[in-house]
Parts: C-alpha cells; sequence; structure tokens
C-alpha cells in the first residue's frame, strides 16, 4: 500500500511542478497580461505550489519508511532528518524543498501584485531548477553523477513541463475565448425610450468590440503557444530517445518482456495519440477558431479545441504518471529477463549476410521510403485525408510483413537470462573440461564441428570457433541447447548431467574460444584509439611468490597490465630481457605478471623466482593458462586441426580500461617485443588514450 501512496506522491508533485513551469512559460509569452483568464491561472498558481511542498513532504515520509523497512517511520520526523542528514538521495530532497519553498513565495507575490512578464519568468526558472534538481535522483545520475549523465535528463523534463504545464492555461484561455456573453450585455433595447435606446446600442457595441479585442489577444496567445510547441516537443522527443538509448543499452529485448519495457512502450502509445491529437489542433481547429471565432464554423472549432485539448491533457497526466512509475522501475539494461514469452527474436547479427534476406529487408525499406513520399505529395496536393493516411498505412503494413519475417529466428525462455557465473578463468578452465568431456566427440577438439562422430548426422554440428556461430547467438540460446539438446540434429540433452553451474561455464568457454579466433587479428602493435568490445581478457583471481595476490580488475582504471605466459627453461632470456624492463614498465604505469605454462618443479620455481623482481604467479596460473591459450591463433598459424598446439611463450598487453590490445607470441609475430623499444612503444600509446569504451562487463551476453 505505501508503495502506492509514494507513487501518487511523486506523480503530484511532478505535475504541479510541471504546471507550474509550463503555466508562467505561457503567461510571460502570451501577450494577453490583462485578459481575465490571467488572474484565474494567478489565482491557481499558490495552490499548485503547495501541492508541490505537499507532495515533496510525502515522498520524504514514505521514502524514509521504505529506506528503512519501517513502516511507522513514516510517521516519525526524526526518522525524516536521519534520512536527510545521512543520505545523498536526503540531501536532494533538501535542494528540491529549498526551490520548492521559494516557487510558493514567488507565487504569492505574484497573485497579490500587478502581473508582469518577468515575475513570470522568475517562477518558471525557480521551479524548473526544482525539476533539475529532482534529476539528481534519477537512473541516470545514479550511474553515473556527471553533467553529460544529467543534462538530457533535465532538459527533458523541463521541455516536457514547457508543453504539459502550459496545457492547462491554453484550456483555461479557450473556455474564456469560447464562453458565451452575459445575458446583460447582449440583451436588446427596443424595450427603452428611443433616446436610451441608442446609448445602450453604443454601449453593446463598445463592450462586443472589447470582447472581439480580448479574444484576437487571447487567440495570439494560442498561437503562440503552438508554434513554440512544436520545437519543444521535437526536443522532448529527442532528449527522450537519447534517456532511453542509455536506460536500454543493447537489451531491447527487455522493451516488451519487462515491467520497464511495457511502461515505456504505454507511455511511447500515448504520447503517439497526443501528438496526433496537437497535430489535428494545430493545422485544423486552431485556425478556424482564430480566424472567424464568432461565427458557427469558428465556435464549431473552438468547441472541438476545448474538447479535444482537455483529453489531451488528461493523456498528459497519464504519461507523467507512467513517467513517474519508470523512474522507479529497474532499467532495461539492469532487469532481468527469466523468460522470454515469444518464441522468435528479431536478430540482424544472425541472419544478415543472406542474400534473400537482405533483398526483402531493402524491398520493405524501398517501399517504405515510397509510403512517406506518396504521404508528402499527397499532403502537397491536398488529396483526401483518408487517401493521403490510408495508402501510406497500408505500404508500411506490406512492408513489415516483406522485412521483418526474414529477420525473426527461434528464441527460447532462457534466450534473454542474463550469464549468473561470471566471465573468468575458472569458469571457462571448468567449461573446457566439461567440453572435453561430453562435447568433442561430435564437436571436435577445437569446436570446428569435425568430431569422429560428425559425420554420422544427416546435418554436421556448427562450426563454434570459425564461424561467427557464438557472436549470433545469445548465452541464452546456448544455455537452452545444453539443457534441453536440439531437436532432429543429434544434439543431446545435458540438463540431467551437468549442473545449471556447470552448463553456464560451457557457455563461457564456447565465448573464450570464439574470442580467442577473433585474437588472430592481433598482432604486437597497438591499434590506436581502437579497443575492441569482443576483446575484453578474461578476469582472473592469483597469488604471487612476493606475496602479492588479487585480480586482473583490480588494475582496471589504474594500471596497464602486461601478462606474460612463459616455460621454462625456453623463455629463461626472454624473462631477463623483462627483468630489465621491469623498472621502466612500472614507470610506465604497468604492471608485469608472468605465470608459468607448465608445470614447474620446485626446484624450477626456485630458480625463475631467484632471477625475476616482478610476480610470478604461483596460484590461479593453471585457469589463466587455460583460458589465455584460446588466444593463441595468428593469421600465419591458424592452429585448425588437431589438438591444439600451444606456444611456449606468450604475452598480451591489457590497458587501463580493461581491454586486450595486443599481443605477441615469438615463434609466430618475428622479433617484435623482443625490441624493449618497441614495447615501450605500445605501453606510451595506451597511456595516452584515455577511456574510449565503458569498462567490459563480468558477464557474456
Amino acid at each position: 500500500m505505501i508503495e502506492v501512496i509514494a507513487t501518487l506522491l511523486r506523480w503530484s508533485q511532478l505535475a504541479s511542478n510541471m504546471i507550474l513551469v509550463g503555466a508562467c512559460v505561457f503567461l510571460a509569452i502570451a501577450g494577453s497580461i490583462h485578459s481575465p483568464w490571467v488572474s484565474r491561472l494567478e489565482r491557481a498558481l499558490p495552490w499548485l505550489a503547495v501541492i508541490l511542498l505537499a507532495g515533496l513532504l510525502g515522498i520524504l515520509a514514505t521514502t524514509t519508511a521504505q529506506a528503512t523497512g519501517v513502516a511507522e517511520n513514516v510517521w516519525r520526523p526524526e526518522a525524516w532528518m536521519a534520512l536527510v542528514q545521512n543520505t545523498r538521495m536526503g540531501q536532494i530532497w533538501v535542494g528540491r524543498a529549498a526551490c520548492a519553498l521559494l516557487v510558493a513565495a514567488i507565487t504569492l507575490y505574484i497573485r497579490f501584485s500587478a502581473p508582469a512578464r518577468w515575475q513570470y519568468i522568475l517562477c518558471a526558472t525557480v521551479a524548473a531548477a526544482a525539476l533539475t534538481v529532482g534529476s539528481l535522483a534519477s537512473h541516470a545520475a545514479a550511474e553515473d553523477l556527471s553533467l553529460v549523465s544529467i543534462l538530457p535528463y533535465a532538459l527533458h523534463i523541463i521541455m516536457a513541463s514547457i508543453w504539459f504545464g502550459a496545457l492547462p492555461a491554453f484550456l483555461v484561455v479557450c473556455f474564456a475565448c469560447t464562453e458565451e456573453p452575459a445575458p446583460g450585455e447582449t440583451k436588446g433595447a427596443g424595450a427603452a425610450r428611443p433616446g436610451i435606446q441608442t446609448e445602450a446600442i453604443q454601449r453593446i457595441h463598445a463592450v462586443f468590440q472589447s470582447r472581439q479585442q480580448t479574444v484576437q489577444a487571447d487567440t495570439l496567445a494560442l498561437k503562440r503557444f503552438s508554434s513554440y510547441a512544436l520545437p519543444v516537443m521535437l526536443g522532448v522527443i529527442a532528449t527522450g530517445l537519447i534517456i532511453t538509448y542509455r536506460m536500454v543499452d543493447n537489451s531491447y529485448g527487455a522493451l516488451v518482456s519487462t515491467s520497464y519495457g511495457w511502461l515505456l512502450d504505454a507511455k511511447v502509445g500515448l504520447l503517439v495519440v497526443v501528438l496526433v491529437i496537437a497535430s489535428r489542433a494545430r493545422s485544423t481547429w486552431l485556425p478556424l477558431f482564430s480566424e472567424s471565432a464568432d461565427s458557427d464554423l469558428g465556435r464549431a472549432g473552438g468547441q472541438r479545441l476545448r474538447k479535444w485539448v482537455s483529453f489531451e491533457f488528461m493523456l498528459a497526466l497519464g504519461i507523467v504518471l507512467l513517467a513517474t512509475i519508470v523512474a522507479n522501475t529497474v532499467p532495461a539494461k539492469h532487469a532481468i529477463i527469466q523468460e522470454w514469452p515469444y518464441s522468435f527474436r528479431f536478430s540482424l547479427a544472425a541472419t544478415w549476410g543472406d542474400p534473400t534476406v537482405m533483398a526483402r529487408v531493402w524491398s520493405g525499406v524501398g517501399l517504405l521510403a515510397t509510403g512517406g513520399a506518396i504521404w508528402a505529395f499527397g499532403r502537397l496536393k491536398h488529396w483526401d485525408r483518408k487517401l493521403r493516411l490510408g495508402l501510406p498505412a497500408l505500404l508500411a503494413v506490406i512492408a513489415s510483413g516483406v522485412a521483418l519475417p526474414p529477420l525473426a529466428i527461434d528464441a527460447y525462455p532462457e534466450t534473454y537470462r542474463k550469464t549468473p557465473v561470471p566471465f573468468d578463468t575458472i569458469s571457462i578452465a571448468n567449461g573446457s573440461a566439461y567440453f572435453a568431456e561430453n562435447c568433442v566427440a561430435c564437436h571436435g577438439l577445437q569446436g570446428k564441428g569435425d568430431g569422429v562422430m560428425a559425420k554420422s548426422f544427416a546435418k554436421p554440428p556448427v562450426d563454434m570457433l570459425t564461424e561467427p556461430h557464438t557472436a549470433k547467438h545469445t548465452a541464452g540460446d546456448f544455455f537452452h541447447w545444453l539443457t534441453y539438446g536440439i531437436a532432429d540434429t543429434g544434439m543431446p540433452s545435458f540438463g540431467d548431467k551437468l549442473s545449471e553451474e556447470d552448463r553456464w561455464d560451457v557457455v563461457n568457454f564456447l565465448h573464450a574460444m570464439s574470442r580467442g579466433y577473433q585474437a588472430r587479428l592481433m598482432s604486437p602493435k597497438v591499434n590506436p584509439e581502437q579497443p575492441q568490445p569482443n576483446m575484453s581478457p578474461p578476469n582472473f583471481s592469483y597469488s604471487a611468490q612476493d606475496g602479492s595476490s588479487g585480480t586482473l580488475k583490480d588494475f582496471r582504471g589504474q594500471k596497464n597490465v602486461l601478462l606474460v605466459l612463459f616455460s621454462w627453461p625456453e623463455s629463461k632470456e626472454r624473462l631477463a630481457q623483462l627483468e630489465q624492463l621491469h623498472a621502466k614498465l612500472s614507470a610506465a604505469n604497468t604492471v608485469l605478471l608472468a605465470v608459468p605454462e607448465d608445470d614447474p618443479t620446485e626446484q624450477e620455481l626456485a630458480e625463475v623466482i631467484n632471477n625475476v623482481s616482478f610476480p610470478v604467479v604461483t596460484q590461479g596460473d593453471d585457469e589463466i593458462v587455460q583460458s589465455y591459450v584460446l588466444f593463441r591463433r595468428t593469421l600465419s598459424k591458424p592452429d585448425l586441426l588437431g589438438p591444439p598446439t600451444v606456444p611456449p611463450h606468450m604475452e598480451f598487453l591489457v590497458d587501463r580500461f580493461g581491454y586486450l590490445r595486443a599481443r605477441w607470441i615469438p615463434n609466430a609475430d618475428g622479433p617484435g617485443w623482443s625490441s624493449a623499444d618497441m614495447l615501450m612503444q605500445q605501453v606510451a600509446q595506451l597511456n595516452r588514450e584515455g577511456e574510449i569504451l565503458p569498462p567490459p562487463g563480468d558477464h557474456v551476453h
């Protein structure tokens, strides 16, 4: 129950704040300071400020109860004060409350002073400041408290306020302009004496002229609102797209399968209806009313304007309510889609490249473009509205039928399920063991689909190494196939044989194997400013002989990492070179970690340790080696057939943002980093770069 009350309180304070902004902006630009409706709006402003303050107080009370988990705290001011003093949320509330109090004072001043535009501008500015402070509590601010993150949200809510908040003022003007004159103003003077009759007619004429002037001034105010409403609405849509992109990221499936997505869809649906009404009002009813307000046609336009703008305002209230709920719902990119409700999904990655698919998609795009051209031409030539809209709509339906089906692929309840097991070396090593035990007979030692049993199937197992099969499907797809098998292919189910965590380990191994094949394009040279999203190396935990320990992720945002996989004594000379470079690498903000590939004896390990001062991993090395040897392939040595051939020495350069940027394999890449200057040049390049991509995630998708 408290959640419902909290939502209604947030809605009331947000709506009142937005109306304060929009109404004051409308008053400032209306140019009808002395019209009767102005005083009506001015009387309403203090009440809106009271609703804003009451809503903020209610939000503080309910938030305190929700944050503490104690329902009784909704009535305890001391608990409220503790929240205000000890939390960022409380500090934001103080800023909002201060702005709201200032708004209340300004509205009272406006109410009891002569009308002036500067008052309205001041009130709108302070009310907009209250909204801006409130944006500090948005999803965007929670993830990244920066101007870049906050600005789109703040602009979105302010521009939405200029449109939505002005609708009540627009309606007040509409009702004022379409009110019937008082009976005394139009009453005939036939019963009066002749001398008085002339005076009465003159008075009525003067009243009529005054009314005409007022109506003209007020319709001018409506036109001004209509003229600025269009660019404001375009701004609302543009900033809304930016916010949605950030809150959805690549989780487009969440738009049609999560609470956040359904609420957002409903909000967009209402907005579309509002835009249709606004377009009709701007193009037809307002011009009709403003050009002949006192004619039957003008009055009909005015009545339609009142009716439909009233409906538009009710829809806008619904949009604000949905926005309030969305603001307190887990964003799409963080929402967990446990069960995908559809048997299909659309995927360019899995379908694009097929000539038939591409031809149909481009045909659909062409039909859509044709529909748009027909609509524009029909509008220019003043076609009948049904024909002008119906024909493009028909083409849009046909275009969807042509272009969308080829992009659809099978989907499963687990398709968008996020992996609960991190993409790290332990999981990959475990997955490698399960793959070797259960999958090699069909899929082959390296996942190419060339196992000893592959020829016994009518359709050979897919090549999961060299073909982009893994990139075309989600981690949830693979989990489903591992759990239930694939009908009519010979792929068995492993749901009873492998635990859920084991199956996710296999999924992580498949992704690591696929990324390793993509790494064949890497070289000892860093591609400047070009980190690859699919080149995030597996995280690992380690302990070293010098007492140091941690994870690869610990260095993120701080230092580059040179990871050296070595064999003994084959790498003896190279380790000696690295020992001489160690001080320079440290000075260049780069950590050197050495990991033995083989299983050295205690005597061999002691010999290594005695000759180097940098950390040599002694715990966690097996998992690191099993995972990173998957990145061994080069263009000159693809290593695709038979058992894998592990190079005796490999070095990887990971930038401080968590991306694998360069790799050197001496027996495949030549001299490479044996030149100290070349290695230091690559490190210097990484140090010159700022953050280009956000840090890679901990899970595959």
